[in-house]
C-alpha cells in the first residue's frame, strides 16, 4: 500500500542529531518526496552509509538496509540488481560518498544503474567531531588540519558530470519545499540520479554555515538554465561566490542499466529464482 502522509514513516525512535543540524531539513524533505510520489511501501528500500546521515536508519519506518563505510552504493545496486522494479534511494555523506566510496560512486554513475543517491554534504566529518573531509575547503583549520588543509576539496557536481550521470542536482537542507521537489524529480529520473545536498553542521562548521548559505545560493531554474546542456551545467559547477542549487544536468535519453540487460528484460533475478532451488551440495564444498 502506498505511504500515505510523512507521519506514517517516523519510527518510535526520535532523531539524536544535534539542534538545529540540517539532516533535519533532508529528513523532513525526505518524508515529504516518498508520501507525495504514493510509493508503495514493499516496493521502497533506502540504504545508509555510516555518519551522522546514516544514523537516519533508525529514524525511519521502511525497508532498508545499513551498510558499512563506503558501501552503501555497492549494496544498493545488489538490491537493485536482484529486483529492479524496486525504488532504491541511497542515504550517505560526503565522507561516505566522495572519499571511501569514491570508486563506487564514479562506477555507479558510469553504468547508469537506476538507483538515486541523496548526499548529506556538511563539508567536516560530523560524526567523529569535525575533521576534514572531502569536500572541505582548502585553508579550513579542522581538528585533523590544525594549520589549515592544503588538499582541494572535490566538486561533485563536476566529477558527476565528468562521469556521465544521466541527472546531477544540488539542494539546501534549509529550503525544505525546493529540497522535496529535487528529491521528487532524482527518484523519479530512470537512471542514475545525484542530489547532493548542501547540509550545514551546526557543531563543527561554523564556515559553511546557514547565514552563509542563504548569502549565496540561487535557483538554477529561475536563472533559465538549460538541464539538457552538459557544458553549461559543467560551467555552473565551478560558480562559488554565488552557489547554484536546482538540477544542473538530465539526460533522458539514455537507458537506465538494468534496461540494457536482455536476461531481466520479463523477469526480475528474484523471480527467476527457483523457490525450491538446493544449494546443499554448493555449501558442502565450503565446510
Amino acid at each position: 500500500m502506498p505511504i500515505h502522509s510523512p507521519q506514517t514513516l517516523k519510527s518510535p525512535i526520535y532523531p539524536t542529531w544535534c539542534p538545529g543540524c540540517g539532516d533535519f531539513g533532508i529528513w523532513s524533505s525526505l518524508k515529504r518526496a516518498i508520501t507525495q510520489l504514493a510509493i508503495l511501501e514493499e516496493q521502497l528500500v533506502l540504504v545508509y552509509g555510516v555518519g551522522c546521515s546514516g544514523n537516519m536508519a533508525d529514524f525511519n519506518r521502511v525497508y532498508g538496509f545499513h551498510a558499512l563505510h563506503g558501501r552503501s552504493i555497492g549494496n544498493a545496486i545488489g538490491i537493485k540488481s536482484a529486483n529492479h522494479k524496486l525504488k532504491v534511494i541511497v542515504i550517505a555523506g560526503d565522507g561516505d560518498t566522495y572519499g571511501e566510496g569514491l570508486n563506487h560512486f564514479l562506477n555507479a554513475l558510469r553504468g547508469n544503474h537506476d538507483i538515486t543517491l541523496i548526499v548529506h554534504d556538511n563539508q567536516v566529518y560530523g560524526l567523529t567531531t569535525g575533521q576534514t573531509a572531502p569536500t572541505t575547503s582548502t585553508g579550513t583549520k579542522t581538528k585533523s588540519t590544525p594549520l589549515g588543509l592544503i588538499d582541494r576539496p572535490i566538486n561533485p557536481i563536476a566529477l558527476a558530470l565528468s562521469a556521465e550521470a544521466t541527472f546531477v542536482s544540488r539542494g539546501y537542507a534549509g529550503n525544505i519545499k525546493h529540497l522535496t521537489e529535487l528529491m521528487k524529480k532524482a527518484i523519479q529520473h530512470e537512471g542514475i540520479s545525484l542530489l547532493d545536498v548542501f547540509q550545514p553542521c551546526v557543531t563543527f562548521n561554523k564556515i559553511n554555515t546557514h547565514q552563509w548559505f542563504q548569502t549565496k545560493i540561487y535557483d538554477l531554474q529561475e536563472s533559465g538554465h538549460d538541464t539538457t546542456n552538459r557544458g553549461a551545467a559543467w560551467q555552473k559547477s565551478y560558480e562559488e561566490e554565488a552557489l547554484p542549487i536546482g538540477v544542473f544536468y538530465e539526460d533522458i535519453t539514455t537507458p537506465a542499466h538494468h534496461k540494457q540487460l536482455p536476461q531481466l528484460q520479463e523477469k526480475t533475478l528474484l523471480e527467476q529464482w527457483s523457490s525450491t532451488r538446493n544449494i546443499s551440495t554448493l555449501l558442502h564444498q565450503f565446510q
